[in-house]
């Protein structure tokens, strides 16, 4: 069966136009379709399961925006949230109820979320998130497994997988070697080499950082036990076990990877889905973790935009969609 041809004159118009003015003419670099050898088409807008271009061109939209649209473009609840919010006004530098809600909504999914602290993205969710485990426990060696990805943090861009993999690159220039000094790379579902580095390095690990499903590297699922050595070992040496659900979050159950395997984390990042398509993210876990971060704690974390009411707009809509539609049987057709 022939592919069908597709006009794409305006999109590499604008695709020249924005090389000149953004580098490499986007905003984030898994755009620019180099991995695939090709050039991005320009969005107009999305429907349901479609995406349309500036050509006219209909796609079937299997990417979702890389994971926020698990209803699809456009949802009701969705748009009509989003639409009240914008009536009421973008930002106020000060607290609302909305923050409050969408926070109870993350807590009732996710049982290992006693506290949870909206950022505005999953890098800052899984940054904040480290900075708390070494806060925490006073300790400063993070463990992360090879190929896992949790964003643009100077500490955690080694071995990374997503486009530092696709580029061949394992970090990138601009990270000086001291920001990676406490970083104990490991491979992902290496009982033998975890439990072997803990015996040798158990008083400084301060915690394991990990995506339960590593989607960067070729979805990874983790072999049996090895998500429960990860407990045990951060059980037994009061180590943090954060796992990273920036990308499994409301996506692989409702209550994440964590349901899904059985296994539960001291701290958890989110991000994507919780925003329903807004800059968002979010990090949670134990209270008295959580509660060292300030203005409770000594752990600094701030951002002028964090939980701003149309994210949590956007979040409303989308976990309230969730928990009434429980689309997760017919996910797993």
């Amino acid at each position: 069966m022939a592919l069908p041809s597709l006009d794409h004159t305006r999109s590499e118009a604008e695709f020249a136009r924005a090389k000149q003015l953004i580098p490499g003419g986007v905003n984030s670099p898994a755009r620019a379709f180099g991995g695939v050898g090709g050039n991005p088409v320009f969005i107009e807008r999305g429907a349901e399961a479609y995406l349309y271009d500036i050509d006219g061109n209909r796609y079937v939209d299997y990417i979702g925006s890389w994971g926020p649209h698990i209803l699809g473009h456009r949802h009701p609840l969705i748009v009509k949230s989003l639409e009240n919010a914008l009536l009421r006004g973008t930002s106020f530098g000060a607290p609302t109820v909305q923050e409050s809600e969408l926070a109870e909504l993350i807590i009732e999914a996710v049982p290992s979320i006693e506290r949870v602290r909206m950022v505005n993205s999953g890098t800052e969710a899984t940054m904040s998130a480290v900075r708390l485990a070494r806060g925490y426990t006073g300790r400063n060696v993070i463990i992360k497994f090879a190929g896992c990805y949790h964003g643009h943090v100077d500490s955690l861009l080694v071995s990374a997988g997503s486009g530092a993999l696709t580029h061949g690159v394992p970090s990138s220039p601009g990270i000086p070697a001291g920001a990676t000094q406490d970083t104990l790379i490991l491979e992902y579902n290496d009982i033998e080499g975890l439990k072997a580095a803990f015996a040798a390095r158990s008083s400084e690990i301060a915690g394991i950082i990990l995506e339960p499903v590593v989607g960067n590297m070729g979805v990874v699922v983790p072999i049996a036990g090895f998500l429960e050595t990860c407990r045990d070992l951060c059980t037994q040496h009061g180590s943090v076990l954060i796992f990273d659900e920036v990308m499994t979050g409301f996506r692989v159950a409702h209550g994440g990877a964590q349901q899904r395997f059985g296994v539960t984390p001291d701290l958890t990042t989110l991000g994507k889905i919780v925003g329903g398509g807004l800059p968002v993210g979010a990090y949670g876990g134990k209270k008295e973790i959580m509660d060292s971060i300030s203005p409770v704690g000594p752990v600094y974390q701030a951002g002028t935009l964090s939980g701003n009411p149309l994210a949590m707009a956007g979040g409303l809509g989308m976990l309230t969609a969730l928990k009434a539609l429980d689309p997760y049987a017919e996910l797993e057709r």
